[in-house]
């Protein structure tokens, strides 16, 4: 890093020193939100990496609630309304598992994307263990996916709440699309789901907080965006239970997911909010 960088670098983290905790009754500043957002992601990069896959493990099986309403709710108004308004009322009870997730303080890849890619940004970390991270919880949420998916499978008939068939329509629905609109779909959701992080700091009761994770989580649902990680437990689901959805498919719109996923927050999110607040430096 050269002079001049280190010494707007200086005066990036002196303007942030002086974010002070706003009064009860105030909004919190930009300044302090992104204060607050850098000191909560530089606490997940202190963490073991046995607690971050656990941490991150817990996610996965906690976003599957969601999936579990969805089955249910879809399973119980088939032949009762028309299919595609099926897809639509699922949007009120697919917030269930961010609630649990976001409030219970797991971390979800999507939730955590923009929050880790600040400290890349205010080069406190480097590319590299920014790369490590996601990877490790990548890998937590998905293993916890595939684990509360087959426990899923196994349990919705046997109950009768849902059936094999409700499983194969649900990830049929996900995974039909062709790549670039699954990457762009993506590109939405992270945005939001970055969104959502930022706003969950912003706010400073629990209520507020779950109107916005309510929110943003159901305009995704409704309108379809790709989310990756419950995405994940939607069409593995369907690949197990033998449909449309073969191995290949499975990896083709997983992956393209993941990908619109972190461009949508680490971009939209990440970098706007924190160069929106470098521009604000210099303007001084």
């Amino acid at each position: 890093m050269s002079e001049e960088e280190e010494e707007k670098q200086q005066n990036i983290d002196k303007e942030l020193e002086k974010e002070a905790p706003s009064e009860e009754s105030q909004a919190k500043s930009h300044g302090e939100i992104l204060k607050e957002q850098i000191c909560e992601g530089q606490e997940v990069y202190k963490r073991s990496t046995s607690s971050i896959l656990l941490s991150s493990l817990t996610a996965g099986l906690e976003i599957g609630f969601s999936y579990l309403l969805m089955c249910s709710m879809f399973y119980y108004y088939t032949g009762k309304m028309p299919e595609e308004g099926l897809f639509k009322i699922l949007a009120f009870v697919y917030p269930l598992g961010f609630i649990l997730v976001v409030l219970g303080q797991s971390i979800l890849f999507t939730e955590q994307t923009s929050l880790l890619t600040l400290q890349v940004l205010n080069r406190q970390r480097d590319l590299k263990s920014l790369l490590r991270l996601w990877g490790l919880v990548i890998l937590g949420n998905l293993i916890g996916g595939y684990l509360i998916g087959m426990v899923l499978i196994w349990i919705g008939p046997k109950l009768g709440i849902f059936d094999h068939e409700t499983i194969r329509a649900i990830g049929e629905h996900v995974a039909h699309y062709e790549s670039w609109v699954i990457v762009v779909s993506a590109i939405l959701a992270g945005w939001m789901m970055g969104l959502l992080s930022w706003l969950i700091t912003s706010s400073k009761d629990t209520i507020s907080r779950i109107v916005i994770i309510f929110i943003i989580t159901a305009t995704m649902a409704f309108t379809g965006l790709h989310h990756s990680i419950i995405g994940n437990i939607e069409i593995f689901t369907a690949m197990i239970v033998g449909s449309e959805v073969t191995f290949p498919e499975y990896l083709r719109v997983q992956s393209l997911a993941l990908l619109g996923n972190a461009i949508g927050g680490a971009f939209f999110v990440a970098l706007l909010k924190y160069r929106a607040f470098v521009f604000n430096v210099k303007d001084y």
